[in-house]
């Protein structure tokens, strides 16, 4: 009797971003299970395999791993998608198929939480985490809490993934997330991005 080989298939879908120079690759499966992780440049990606591996494509500027999600940004005036698209997905096919841990330095930072817990900070994480973050996590993108100040009331808010440096962010900003921030959580009165 024959042995037969089977094949680990997988099958990953793309899907645009609103940012055009971040793509959205969907493996089918959880990505990042302890929350999101995103290397903005080459040497952050040293602690991930993943990362690494899709730095080493020409024209990748970012990658950005969700839940269930690996959002890469390409350099703006780098090679096209249709240019990048299968080398990339090759990397996450091979990656996804090796069994290799996502992030093999246990130190890596996954939110850049200040620990700042009075009460309106906290309503302000609340706010962020239960209604915010899931609507910009579906873009291939998060939002996380930088720092409040009271005396201004301006909450300042870190973009990551494929909301960082997207054009249609700042708008984001004010039209919706500043909104919502004053609608429940009247001690902020201003929302700004920090860079």
């Amino acid at each position: 009797m024959a042995a037969r080989a089977h094949l680990n298939l997988m099958f990953i879908q793309t899907e645009a971003t609103p940012n055009p120079n971040v793509l959205k690759f969907l493996p089918g499966r959880v990505v990042s299970a302890d929350g999101p992780l995103d290397f903005p440049t080459k040497a952050e990606a040293e602690v991930s395999p993943l990362a690494r591996a899709l730095f080493a494509v020409d024209g990748v500027a970012g990658v950005f791993f969700g839940a269930e999600a690996v959002s890469v940004t390409r350099e703006a005036e780098g090679p096209s998608w249709s240019e990048m698209k299968a080398p990339v997905l090759a990397a996450v096919m091979d990656h996804f198929t090796s069994g290799a841990p996502l992030v093999t330095d246990t130190g890596a930072e996954v939110e850049g939480e200040t620990g700042e817990d009075d009460e309106i900070v906290a309503e302000i994480k609340a706010l962020l985490d239960s209604r915010i973050r899931p609507a910009v996590a579906q873009d291939g993108g998060d939002i996380l809490f930088d720092r409040f100040e009271a005396e201004t009331g301006v909450l300042y808010l870190r973009m990551r993934g494929a909301c960082a440096g997207c054009p249609s962010s700042s708008a984001t900003l004010k039209a919706g997330v500043e909104q919502m921030m004053r609608h429940y959580v009247p001690e902020v009165e201003r929302v700004e991005q920090v860079i």
